[in-house]
């Protein structure tokens, strides 16, 4: 009788998981978050394309 057993639940992983699907509703724009979007999302990425192009010239 193969399938029978249940899986012990995590409530740790189970609450993150929900936190994880939910992002979109409990997200809010804070000066912190700002500063990682700017961070990561643009100075990171153009200080690699500016050392690449650099680079090549």
């Amino acid at each position: 009788m193969r399938g029978v057993m249940e899986a012990n639940k995590n409530k740790f992983i189970e609450d993150w998981g929900t936190v994880r699907e939910n992002l979109e509703h409990n997200f809010r724009w804070t000066r912190r978050n700002l500063a990682i979007v700017g961070i990561f999302g643009v100075a990171i990425p153009y200080l690699v394309y500016k050392g690449t192009v650099h680079e090549f010239i």
